[in-house]
């Protein structure tokens, strides 16, 4: 409970907030100390740079406010103090907790509170990032509720069991705390969310997603990217410049079936731990796409930072990582993948503690067959000798290319195919069958969040058993391409994807032969 006393000439409040460190969130008390002495403002308990500064913002927005800064010695400490503070979101607890200080904010229960919150110096207070995840741990914490930002207070209301305080200035914020009748907010849009995800096949399409509609040609593309949507696999579209690699990817997306309840939470908390979730927005339901540019550092890629951020791997977690012309990434850069390629997180350790980022996403690749991109195209030269093409195709190691479940070559399309009135088959029509798949594959594995193309060593066993004329036609494939391990488990992989999207409970000799076609490229 926080105090606000005189004794001895000394005045004591003691308020709650929480550091963000990865996606995990670490209780912190904010302890306000005002005595009598000369003026002073001292912080403690490891606060960084942002933190210091709060000293100014938190003077100015009180005076801006309407009330007295005291003229006296305050000592604010931030406990634990083994654990870095960083951000501007401990503004709003330390201006109050000097306000309980000072018999200003009378409210009791202000100790059961989480307060955060960045100030501005007229008062107003800003949004703040990492609200969802601070909310996740304030409910496991037994508190009763959070004083935020009015713009995070969506965010923050989509865990039950808390009490939303939505506020928009320090003046606000103090009368929500003196009156013991102000009530929680939940936005209706908040809580009609959940409702709206407990039934995602119900839900509409966004508009502005791109439809495969206005693709033209492309058939064995447009089969290969229905079966890496259908079944979470990666994907690869070798091809000359125009030939639509990047169009086509852009529409994965829209295929893709809708987030559930769970993953929405796990997309939502990512970015707004990134600090990209838009202001009065609750729940993310679309799957993400993110396409960096090829100058990405493998840091921005994957996350890190003294204070770990995410990278764009988990900014497309549920979604689409595409990396369009990939040989023009660094080396290193594209190296950084296999870990979560593999294991579907990333691991950023640093001297103080570990942060594990959620990383499960499909990898959509583009590239030339060669440097000047025109190797397979029939109606231009290729200007490259053999020894060029060679150093350009090795900066996709070998390693990388063997967890690409999926490679396609795109040839460059007719003008008579694009100047066809045919349209080709909508985004919708594919979604559908992507949806029946995905839905075979969750009956099949008891309801876990689980596609094909993450399946581990001991599932495989049981659920991609093939049968005879399969087995036989894998093996020999197997010997005469040299497959590894990984390879030959991923060709089963895709091979129950393709039987799911027919609906066949088998593994069959059919199925095989067209996962191996795309090996084979």
């Amino acid at each position: 409970m926080a105090t606000a006393f005189a004794r001895s000439g000394r005045m004591l409040a003691s308020l709650r907030t929480a550091a963000l460190f990865g996606l995990d969130a670490c209780p912190v008390h904010v302890e306000v100390d005002v005595s009598f002495g000369l003026p002073a403002f001292t912080m403690v308990g490891l606060p960084d740079a942002s933190v210091r500064e709060s000293r100014d913002r938190v003077r100015s927005a009180i005076r801006n406010s309407g009330y007295e800064f005291p003229p006296h010695r305050i000592t604010v400490n931030l406990a634990p103090a083994d654990v870095r503070k960083a951000g501007a979101s401990f503004d709003l607890p330390i201006a109050l907790g000097i306000l309980a200080a000072t018999g200003v904010v009378e409210r009791r229960e202000i100790a059961n509170l989480v307060l955060l919150g960045e100030l501005s110096l007229d008062g107003s207070i800003q949004p703040t990032r990492g609200v969802l995840p601070i909310a996740v741990a304030a409910r496991r914490e037994g508190v009763a509720g959070l004083l935020v930002p009015a713009p995070n207070a969506s965010e923050a209301s989509i865990v039950s069991g808390l009490d939303v305080y939505g506020v928009g200035s320090l003046a606000h914020a103090v009368s929500v705390l003196n009156n013991p009748t102000a009530t929680a907010l939940c936005p209706p849009a908040v809580c009609s969310a959940p409702a709206d995800l407990r039934n995602p096949t119900d839900r509409v399409r966004s508009p502005d997603l791109p439809d495969l509609a206005d693709v033209r040609g492309q058939l064995l593309a447009r089969r290969a990217l229905e079966i890496a949507a259908a079944g979470g696999h990666n994907l690869l579209f070798v091809g000359p410049p125009g030939a639509g690699k990047t169009m086509m990817a852009r529409r994965m997306a829209g295929i893709l079936p809708p987030l559930t309840f769970d993953e929405a939470l796990e997309v939502t908390a990512v970015q707004s731990v990134a600090g990209l979730l838009r202001p009065n927005v609750g729940l993310v339901v679309e799957r993400p796409f993110r396409a960096p540019h090829h100058t990405i550092s493998d840091a921005a890629l994957v996350g890190g930072g003294t204070q770990p951020r995410p990278g764009e791997v988990s900014l497309a977690h549920h979604g689409v990582l595409f990396l369009d012309e990939m040989l023009e990434f660094n080396r290193h850069v594209l190296e950084v993948l296999r870990q979560p390629l593999e294991e579907g997180t990333v691991t950023v350790a640093r001297a103080a503690r570990t942060a594990v980022f959620p990383a499960r996403f499909i990898l959509v690749g583009a590239m030339n067959p060669c440097p000047c991109g025109y190797a397979t195209d029939p109606r231009r030269a290729c200007r490259c000798t053999p020894q060029q093409t060679i150093k350009y195709r090795s900066r996709l190691s070998g390693p990388l290319r063997d967890r690409l479940d999926l490679t396609v070559d795109v040839p460059a399309v007719d003008a008579s195919a694009l100047e066809s009135t045919a349209v080709g088959e909508a985004s919708a029509g594919v979604r559908e069958r992507v949806v029946a798949a995905r839905g075979r594959q969750r009956d099949r594995y008891a309801g876990a969040p689980v596609v094909n193309a993450a399946l581990t060593p001991a599932a495989m066993r049981i659920h991609c058993v093939l049968d005879p004329p399969a087995a036989r036609l894998l093996k020999t494939a197997a010997d005469r391409m040299s497959l590894s391990a990984r390879a030959y488990d991923r060709v089963r992989k895709v091979a129950r994807t393709i039987a799911d999207l027919a609906g066949d409970d088998r593994i069959g000799a059919d199925h095989v032969g067209e996962a191996l076609q795309f090996r084979m490229a």
